[in-house]
């Protein structure tokens, strides 16, 4: 009884070995490109972050899942209002998610449970539709900002470790913007920058 292998003999023609070496230069060309594009992107135009702690509420919570945008503040400066992803300046291997409130040359003033900040259009007393109805901004607190500092907050006043007690921040210690929330998908969200209400100072 004889029997047959069920595959053809390889074809060892120089054609076949050329189209096959062609082949995979393209297969591994494309694996780099992609690699390469993953990157970019992940490095320097967009990286995720997930929320620790209680410092953000109501607005951001313990455990969601947030995508930063690391590109616009190359082309822009940050903005009044901007939730960002910073540095801790103490410890820069640890990242804290804040809420920008003073810019640079502004000084700005807490007492009273109030924030008020001297602009070049003179002061104003911020008032922040994003604070829960009972939020306390407690603490006495007085800085005149550099040119490239910025006061920072958290959303809890009375649960956030932030520029009320370490300081500004320096504009090369903020990471990048939020962006979008995609954890979880009941509270994803497309981030939009803050307005407000100006009230100047009588």
């Amino acid at each position: 009884m004889r029997f047959f292998h069920a595959f053809h003999k390889k074809n060892s023609s120089p054609a076949a070995s050329i189209l096959n070496g062609s082949f995979i230069f393209e297969i591994v060309k494309t694996v780099v490109i992609a690699t390469a594009i993953v990157l970019v992107v992940r490095y320097f135009l967009i990286q995720p972050f997930y929320v620790k702690g209680a410092s953000m509420e109501p607005n951001f919570y313990d455990q969601e899942y947030l995508v930063i945008d690391e590109i616009s503040y190359r082309l822009s400066t940050p903005v009044r209002g901007d939730v960002v992803v910073i540095h801790y300046p103490r410890d820069r291997s640890q990242f804290f998610i804040k809420r920008l409130i003073g810019l640079p040359g502004e000084t700005v003033d807490i007492r009273n449970d109030e924030v008020m900040i001297t602009t070049a259009q003179g002061d104003i007393i911020l008032h922040e539709p994003y604070l829960s109805n009972d939020a306390r901004t407690t603490g006495t607190y007085r800085a005149t900002l550099a040119s490239d500092e910025y006061f920072v907050m958290g959303d809890n006043r009375t649960a956030s470790l932030d520029s009320r007690v370490f300081g500004p921040v320096n504009e090369s210690d903020i990471v990048g913007r939020a962006w979008v929330r995609v954890w979880p998908f009941a509270r994803f969200t497309f981030f939009q920058r803050q307005t407000y209400n100006i009230e100047l100072a009588p």
